[in-house]
């Protein structure tokens, strides 16, 4: 058995994941003033012209504005270093306030430990399945009842505890309009 975080073949199409992540940032910033989440968004720095997966712009704090960078990543390999400092420096060449990466296969150590020390947040995406689990003498492949109701992805951030040990967070389900949007 796999660890559900490194799952490439999750059934979803990279635009459809970059749609996802969109929905769920739009739902999590319900108390926030003037939140406009836009997708696959070109933005000018000094240094070059970016091409942004999605991003999120708010007001908090009595209208101090706020700009998080998110990129979105479905590899079938989990994602390297490289890809977290990319990710920064974008953020700091923008003048962006926080980078978050979302990704479907998970991360490597060594990207964890860059996103921790540079706040850069990490969030896998998982199959909403993989958090039923079952216990048997022998392996079975085994689907869910229906009646759990269980989403169709869910959200794991991905962090770094003072000890150096890789750690993962749930941060809930991620239940979106894509079966609308793309008929499915």
């Amino acid at each position: 058995m796999f660890p559900p975080m490194a799952n490439p073949n999750l059934e979803i199409t990279a635009t459809e994941f970059e749609f996802l992540v969109r929905d769920w940032i739009l739902k999590q910033g319900g108390e926030l003033t003037s939140l406009e989440v836009k997708h696959d968004v070109k933005v000018e720095a000094y240094d070059s012209t970016y091409q942004i997966d999605v991003l999120a712009k708010f007001q908090a704090f009595a209208g101090a504005e706020f700009i998080v960078l998110i990129e979105c990543k479905k590899y079938r390999n989990a994602v390297e270093r490289e890809l977290v400092q990319v990710l920064h420096d974008k953020v700091r060449s923008v003048g962006a306030h926080k980078g978050m990466l979302f990704t479907t296969t998970g991360f490597q150590s060594g990207a964890v430990k860059y996103a921790r020390m540079h706040g850069i947040a990490l969030v896998s995406i998982i199959d909403g399945a993989a958090t039923y689990h079952t216990r048997s003498a022998f392996p079975v492949d085994a689907k869910p009842p229906a009646w759990l109701n269980l989403p169709k992805f869910s959200l794991w951030h991905v962090g770094e505890n003072d000890a150096g040990n890789i750690t993962m967070k749930s941060l809930g389900r991620a239940d979106t309009e894509l079966d609308e949007m793309f008929g499915d």
